[in-house]
């Protein structure tokens, strides 16, 4: 593999030696007859040692397959593709103060021309650059927290972030943004709104579906939605910022507790549980859709309880599953196991022993449900009262990763099983519902 011909081997790489061409020159190829004449540009590592990519002046790409009659001319030295960062926009000295931290994720990525994929790459300085418009909604400072895909994050990073995001508050900012990666958000914003607790201005989750440099991406309004709410919303609550719908008409604030990505790639994919979305954003500004909600108070003293206990499981049950996957995680010392039950709240009985066992361990077991919508209700079938009587808790209408989440904050904050058994039960950041709609809000693609 050649550094300066990224992504080309074997034959093709000693084609291009041979024309003494490099990535960004103009090439004329002819081959079988035909003439193409376009820009040079690097390949994945992946890809074989067979063809060449040049872009074409009408824009498109074209791989041509090197052959033995294949004639390569460079008819013009080019600069080789980067990214450049624009300079930043005059701030005014009047607007709020928002601090963006980046963790990393697709909303800081951009293309990688060694893998022909996406990696995170652009700061949260970059994000300021490239979206100059929020030089009039606040004063941006930023700051790069790690820069990892969300797939990485672990609950020493949800401990780090927190920590991190209440020092910021302490300087007095308006709010803070922090780019996050959209597979793993829930969770973060789960943990968060555990960790930090009486906020008084917003933490505004937010990410994109499709990297910074893609002409679909919804990077920029999802960042414009989020530096909006972080520095003007009436709420002080943890919150997710994404597309309400699949055009860029509006973004959706989703309460951190009770959001789900639902979606791989939409633009829409986080919809909340059983309510509609705390607020949302439009060319009319923030309007709120969820009462009653923790207003926006300078004032309020900032609870700050960032640690996590890691060894919690979450099992989903299936037909047919091994009782014996209970057992290993009592037998390796986990503290917490979250169920995700199927209807109701319910496993099959072959796992009773099990659970009967870790109930009597000290382990805390609670149960979710595998279903979106509704909330678990043991009391219904003799499945559910056995459960109950083996010690098994219910959690109502909580979503299974918000569960596992609040069950490893739970056990970082007292080692104390029965003090454990309360908390977990305790509606700590709107985790709970106060009621299930009739219709499904929100819907789920």
């Amino acid at each position: 593999m050649s550094e300066k011909l990224p992504g080309y081997k074997g034959e093709a790489l000693e084609a291009l030696k041979k024309a003494g061409a490099d990535i960004g020159d103009t090439l004329q190829v002819l081959r079988g007859g035909e003439t193409y004449v376009g820009m040079l540009i690097p390949r994945s590592e992946s890809s074989d040692d067979k063809h060449i990519v040049v872009k074409l002046k009408n824009g498109y790409n074209v791989g041509i397959r090197i052959t033995k009659g294949t004639q390569i001319k460079k008819i013009g030295s080019g600069v080789k593709p980067a990214f450049s960062k624009p300079p930043l926009p005059t701030q005014r000295p009047t607007l709020p103060r928002v601090a963006i931290l980046s963790t990393g994720g697709t909303i800081a990525s951009r293309v990688d021309y060694r893998t022909g994929g996406v990696r995170p790459t652009l700061t949260a300085h970059d994000l300021y650059s490239v979206v100059p418009e929020l030089s009039d909604i606040a004063i941006i400072e930023t700051e790069i927290l790690f820069s990892t895909f969300s797939e990485n994050i672990t609950p020493q990073h949800w401990t780090q972030t927190a920590k991190r995001i209440a020092d910021i508050i302490g300087t007095g900012v308006a709010g803070v943004v922090v780019a996050h990666g959209t597979d793993t958000m829930g969770y973060t914003a789960a943990a968060l709104s555990f960790a930090l607790q009486d906020l008084p201005v917003p933490v505004v989750l937010v990410g994109s579906q499709r990297s910074a440099d893609r002409p679909s991406s919804d990077a920029a309004t999802n960042l414009v939605g989020a530096v909006m709410a972080a520095s003007h919303s009436p709420f002080a609550e943890v919150v997710v910022a994404m597309h309400d719908t699949v055009s860029d008409r509006a973004i959706a604030f989703h309460r951190g507790t009770i959001v789900r990505k639902c979606h791989t790639s939409r633009r829409d994919a986080f919809k909340s549980k059983n309510l509609p979305p705390l607020a949302e954003f439009d060319e009319n500004g923030i309007r709120m859709l969820t009462r009653p909600y923790l207003k926006r108070n300078t004032r309020r003293k900032l609870a700050v309880k960032p640690f996590f206990a890691e060894k919690v499981a979450m099992v989903k049950f299936y037909p047919g599953m091994d009782a014996n996957t209970i057992d290993w995680y009592v037998d390796n010392g986990f503290k917490g196991i979250v169920l995700e039950g199927t209807g109701l709240g319910h496993v099959g009985n072959r796992c009773f022993p099990a659970l009967k066992r870790a109930t009597e361990e000290n382990v805390v077991v609670v149960m979710t449900s595998q279903c979106i919508w509704g909330r678990v209700n043991m009391n219904v079938y003799d499945t559910g009262r056995d459960l109950l009587e083996l010690g098994v808790i219910p959690l109502e209408d909580i979503l299974p990763e918000t569960a596992l989440v609040k069950v490893m904050w739970v056990l970082g904050q007292t080692t104390d099983v029965e003090e454990a058994k309360k908390l977990v039960t305790k509606n700590i950041a709107n985790e709970f519902s106060d009621r299930t709609p009739l219709e499904n809000i929100g819907g789920c693609m």
